[in-house]
């Protein structure tokens, strides 16, 4: 996979395909691959026309990253995602991320809106705002010796899904303590771009995502229909909306 410098770490993404660019942002703990590869994102939308650009995280996949949580936080992966758009020289581009590559996308927005046509946000809706709970669990969890020795549910799944795909568990700690900035409801509103809020039915941890819509000036709500916020990643419902709103986006739709 290729790889670009962005503030002294080597970061890895994927380019494929040819037309209208469209960048992905992983969720926490996965990478371009799981969230996007295997469930068929990458192929489905080359297969429509896109090309299709999707980064890993700072300490996720087979990026580099480091054992501080100064080093994370939201705003400073959106800069990341930034500086890869400077290395592929693309001007605008459709954004969509996934839990917290959603809440990186809406940083990304804020901050360069001038780089960012539409967004996609799957798997977050108003915890965007509130917050989705205690981060602590899940970095004890990904810091632990061995698995046996976790005794929160959601830290074993995570410390799980963590041993699964090989991660830097002590990277993965350092980036749960930083990531999960609030952002304020003024701040949502000032996303003026087309909006896709897409969420599980399911999803348990994401909040509400009319709620979310309902901040934003040009958003519209797509529900996935009983999916959890680990398997509505990879939902056909999921892959038909966002393609008909990356269609509508292109004619210049989405009042």
């Amino acid at each position: 996979m290729p790889h670009f410098e962005s503030a002294d770490l080597r970061l890895s993404y994927l380019d494929e395909g040819r037309g209208e660019p469209i960048l992905l942002i992983h969720g926490f703990a996965s990478n371009k691959e799981v969230n996007w590869v295997y469930p068929g994102w990458v192929k489905l939308l080359t297969e429509a026309g896109r090309r299709v650009i999707a980064i890993d995280n700072r300490g996720h996949g087979q990026s580099q990253g480091s054992h501080r949580p100064e080093d994370y936080g939201a705003p400073t992966m959106a800069e990341d995602a930034r500086r890869l758009l400077d290395h592929l020289d693309i001007a605008r581009t459709d954004v969509m991320g996934y839990s917290m590559g959603a809440r990186i996308t809406a940083f990304l927005a804020l901050n360069h809106p001038q780089r960012v046509r539409s967004v996609i946000f799957g798997g977050l809706g108003t915890g965007m705002i509130t917050g989705v709970g205690d981060p602590e669990p899940i970095a004890a969890a990904l810091e632990a010796e061995k698995l046996s020795d976790v005794p929160d549910r959601t830290g074993r799944a995570f410390r799980a899904f963590a041993e699964q795909t090989n991660s830097d568990r002590l990277a993965l700690a350092a980036c749960m303590r930083s990531s999960r900035q609030k952002i304020s409801a003024e701040e949502v509103s000032r996303i003026s771009q087309p909006a896709l809020v897409a969420i599980g039915t399911k999803d348990d941890i994401a909040g509400s995502a009319s709620g979310l819509a309902r901040l934003m000036p040009r958003a519209e709500v797509l529900d996935i229909p009983d999916r959890d916020h680990m398997v509505a990643v990879g939902d056909k419902v999921y892959k038909a909306g966002a393609l008909r709103f990356l269609e509508t986006v292109s004619r210049g739709g989405v009042a």
